[in-house]
């Protein structure tokens, strides 16, 4: 629950933070990014480590660093300190996602790992469903501050628990991989800030260009130094050669992707553009994250009686119809009408939520569960950040165009207006226009969600089949 909230609590506190603090658009962009990036780049590092030196010692130290941490961002002064704290509270993120997974699948089997694994997605479930109306609810109470305090707070009862479970470690102890880790690490970096970059300077501007080249070489990069690492690498590519983990690892990408980018954006859409204030804006989300609280212990007795496959394949179809429904998305629109395509998006999450983590873990022998927990998380969480920083430029970009074209907000006007409408905040004599082309971007958004989705699902039909008939 600590988790998932972190990052849809603050996506609600970041306008509020942002005019509080007085930052740029690019470093209240970087308060979500920071995080990320750690979150995104270390569970691998964090599992390798779990798996060697105990998975209970890393899950405690994960939530450590994570409680301390959102302790700091509540005392911080400034923006960015905010982004500096973020940045090391995404690593305790990290580890506590890696040796949690690991800790599970260490102390169950069968059935009970099912049940586990189930009540796991449904934590995720609570942390999601109560983040953005929780965090409205305490912005508007006690100021953005206290959302970073609470976080802080469920650390406490996360560490008593985790002091009590037991500890395991992998028998094989190679050693962690630095170089893969550095060059993973700075890959994700170095595409986030080209993101942001993209959001101030321009998608055509040549430091832009530069980071996207420079991000592409890193990944290559990092190819090479795992290939030639053989067995001693940070990612098992070997795991790939199976279509069916292939399929699983894979579904982040179209099974969570559209979901962090509307828990990250949507709250700011309504704050700005549809002018409602920060507890009815978290509390509009609720068609979408409560079906992600209710849906993951059906979704893996759903599994056990059909199938893997027919349960992941029928999430992507569900997340690609409620993305093909944001066009219906208006700024002045009712409750039903914002429920319509959030339903579908929050049912599919929730079925593919319950049955993923188990899936991946299950693909591989239980003493390399922390590795396994650590390849997976690592997908999920890359693509979620690169997610993040990717839908606030292009949300920019389509935005500030539709602003240009109409000819009321010309220039630079137009890109500043845009920036600050996807932080939540719009200027009140350019609000109509404003609230028009930010809708406009949402249209489009969810109609390449939706094709993303959509193709997710026929992949994960087809690479889940039966051996034979693949």
């Amino acid at each position: 629950m600590m988790l998932p909230f972190s990052v849809t609590g603050a996506a609600v506190a970041l306008p509020s933070m942002a005019s509080a603090l007085d930052s740029s658009a690019g470093s209240g962009q970087w308060m979500l990014n920071a995080f990320n990036i750690g979150f995104a780049a270390l569970p691998l590092a964090a599992g390798s480590l779990a798996d060697r030196y105990g998975r209970r010692r890393v899950l405690l130290a994960g939530i450590a660093v994570v409680g301390v941490m959102s302790l700091l961002v509540a005392l911080a002064p400034s923006m960015p300190v905010v982004d500096a704290v973020r940045a090391i509270q995404g690593c305790g993120a990290a580890a506590v996602l890696a040796a949690g997974s690991a800790v599970l699948a260490g102390a169950t089997s069968g059935r009970r790992r099912q049940l586990a694994f189930g009540i796991l997605g449904t934590a995720f479930g609570v942390g999601l469903a109560i983040g953005p109306p929780a965090a409205g609810a305490l912005v508007e109470a006690a100021g953005w501050r206290s959302v970073f305090l609470l976080v802080a707070v469920m650390s406490l009862p996360a560490a008593l628990c985790a002091a009590r479970a037991p500890e395991s470690r992998s028998p094989d102890r190679s050693g962690l991989d630095l170089a893969g880790l550095a060059v993973f690490t700075a890959g994700l970096a170095v595409l986030s800030f080209a993101f942001v970059e993209a959001t101030t300077a321009g998608w055509a501007a040549p430091a832009t260009l530069g980071l996207f080249a420079a991000a592409v070489l890193l990944v290559a990069l990092f190819a090479v130094v795992e290939l030639r690492r053989g067995d001693r690498a940070l990612f098992d590519v070997r795991l790939f050669g199976r279509p069916e983990f292939l399929a699983v690892v894979c579904q982040p990408f179209t099974v969570t992707l559209g979901f962090v980018i509307l828990l990250v954006y949507l709250p700011t859409y309504l704050q700005g553009a549809a002018g409602r204030d920060t507890l009815t804006s978290g509390l509009l989300l609720l068609p979408m994250t409560v079906p992600v609280l209710l849906l993951p212990l059906a979704a893996g007795r759903l599994a056990a009686r059909t199938s893997l496959r027919a349960v992941l394949t029928s999430a992507s179809v569900l997340i690609s119809i409620g993305s093909l429904l944001l066009v219906t998305l208006d700024d002045g629109g009712s409750w039903p009408a914002l429920a319509l395509p959030l339903l579908p998006f929050g049912a599919g999450v929730g079925l593919a939520f319950g049955v993923m983590d188990n899936a991946a873990v299950g693909t591989v022998p239980v003493e390399n569960a922390g590795a396994a927990a650590g390849i997976f998380n690592t997908m999920r969480i890359a693509g979620e950040s690169v997610a993040v920083a990717g839908a606030a430029a292009v949300l920019t970009a389509l935005t500030a165009a539709r602003l240009h074209d109409s000819g009321l907000t010309p220039g630079t006007a137009a890109e500043l207006a845009a920036q600050a409408v996807v932080q939540g905040q719009v200027p009140a004599p350019q609000h109509a226009a404003v609230a028009a082309g930010f809708t406009g971007a949402f249209h489009l958004l969810g109609l390449g969600l939706a094709a993303l989705s959509a193709l997710g699902a026929v992949l994960t039909h087809r690479a889940l089949a039966p051996k034979e008939r693949r």
